[in-house]
């Protein structure tokens, strides 16, 4: 019943009036603390929202005020916490001060239960707009709407994100199919001052060849049979805003040509018509293909490779994203099973070693297609590996025990100086910062000679 209750912190040294404040307020989860000490330790261990801080408590050995260097101190540690400061009567003078310090509100002694069950209640509902407000200010300006990592790698793919977009130059977004890259092409679209412009997206493999010159570039009436109208393409449609070409690698030769030349020159001419219209849009590409070898075999320009890549931005394989695996499994389940209509609570642990050790040949792609999948087949309340039907010997698991880990770290490091060092055991300790009797010990345990 208490993990359901608002959990409050009492700081008073009066045990009678601890007892006489945790009855009045029973509804709550009321920890009490009698010194400072103690009440920072409940703090870094409870996390209450609310605090009653009694401002006598006595003072330390220097005399100074126990009461505001606690008050001063919580705050320190959790800003976001309100603190309600109990005083005596004549001790307004601290309570106004406690309150500049940044103290939520203060009573006096003796106090009245009613007007302090208002008080608290106050200062939780005030916690709680302010907590909601920043999630809510938080999820409205994420810079990076839709992904999710937790990796390094990847978070500074991010920021790198985040320092390009505001420019106008043109980014090129590298990574294996299913690794991000349209989540990354919009947020450098909407962290960029054409945010409110339109962003328009086409994938330069989906179009046939001799369909994709009149989708970029538009056509004039009569260009072609059919053509019963002008229309104009998607590099026109996208004014002031942004246009990302999804697999630029796929992009036929001459259209090549033709691109490069917008690129220069910033104009188009529609299929078919005669006169330049100029259009001012950012440009932003990606691939799963190395363009350097496809210059090299005379499949890609090299002039156009040069005027893509003024930021180039490489994004990491799932299987290299520490951490990613789980985090975005979780986060799938969720999703798929409000869409599907499915109260599942989770992964069983062979579910999650699975899912933590699988190679992820089609990266974030493949993993959401498989957690939609195993949520409609999950037949109880947990997801289990079965239900995933990943192949669990597909990979091989690293340890995670951190002994086994560390004798692993070692053992390479004792052989990479020994080899370095031509066996010279001398060298080779002082190579590694360590004694020639602590490799002698550390060789013995790891069984090298």
């Amino acid at each position: 019943m208490n993990a359901e209750k608002q959990s409050i912190l009492v700081v008073e040294d009066d045990p009678g009036l601890q007892k006489q404040i945790k009855w009045s307020l029973e509804q709550y989860d009321v920890t009490t603390a009698a010194t400072r000490e103690e009440a920072v330790n409940q703090l870094r261990r409870q996390e209450p929202a609310v605090v009653l801080l009694d401002l006598g408590l006595p003072p330390d050995p220097d005399g100074a005020t126990e009461g505001l260097a606690a008050l001063e101190q919580i705050l320190a540690l959790s800003p976001a916490t309100k603190v309600i400061v109990v005083t005596g009567n004549l001790d307004r003078t601290n309570a106004v001060k406690a309150v500049g310090l940044g103290a939520f509100d203060f009573f006096q002694k003796p106090f009245d239960p009613d007007v302090l069950a208002i008080m608290v209640s106050r200062a939780f509902h005030v916690h709680s707009l302010e907590v909601e407000n920043v999630r809510l200010r938080s999820a409205a300006t994420s810079p990076l709407q839709g992904l999710i990592t937790h990796d390094d790698a990847m978070l500074k793919v991010c920021r790198m994100v985040e320092k390009v977009a505001p420019s106008n130059a043109t980014v090129l977004l590298l990574g294996e199919s299913g690794t991000g890259k349209e989540v990354l092409a919009r947020a450098v679209h909407s962290l960029s001052p054409r945010a409110d412009k339109r962003f328009v997206a086409i994938n330069c493999a989906a179009i046939p060849e001799n369909l994709l010159e009149s989708e970029l570039f538009g056509y004039e009436k009569g260009a072609f049979t059919g053509a019963s109208k002008t229309t104009p393409g998607k590099i026109e449609t996208a004014h002031q805003g942004t246009l990302f070409l999804d697999e630029i690698g796929d992009l036929p030769l001459p259209l090549q040509a033709k691109l490069l030349r917008f690129l220069q020159e910033r104009v188009i001419e529609r299929l078919g018509g005669r006169s330049e219209i100029p259009v001012d849009v950012r440009v932003v590409c990606a691939t799963h293909q190395d363009l350097q070898a496809m210059i090299r075999e005379g499949r890609f320009r090299e002039d156009l490779f040069y005027r893509l890549t003024e930021i180039t931005v490489t994004i990491p394989p799932l299987r290299e994203r520490h951490g990613d695996a789980i985090l975005l499994a979780q986060a799938f389940l969720e999703r798929h099973s409000l869409e599907q209509n499915r109260n599942l609570k989770g992964f069983t642990p062979d579910a999650l070693k699975v899912l933590d050790t699988h190679t992820w040949p089609g990266n974030v792609r493949e993993m959401e297609n498989l957690i939609k999948r195993s949520v409609i087949m999950a037949d109880g309340p947990m997801v289990n590996a079965e239900d995933l039907g990943l192949n669990p010997k597909a990979s091989q698991e690293e340890p995670l025990n951190l002994r086994q880990v560390r004798d692993e770290a070692e053992r390479r490091a004792v052989i990479r100086a020994m080899a370095r060092t031509g066996d010279n055991v001398a060298q080779a300790a002082e190579l590694l910062g360590i004694s020639r009797p602590t490799l002698y010990d550390l060789m013995s345990k790891l069984g090298l000679k």
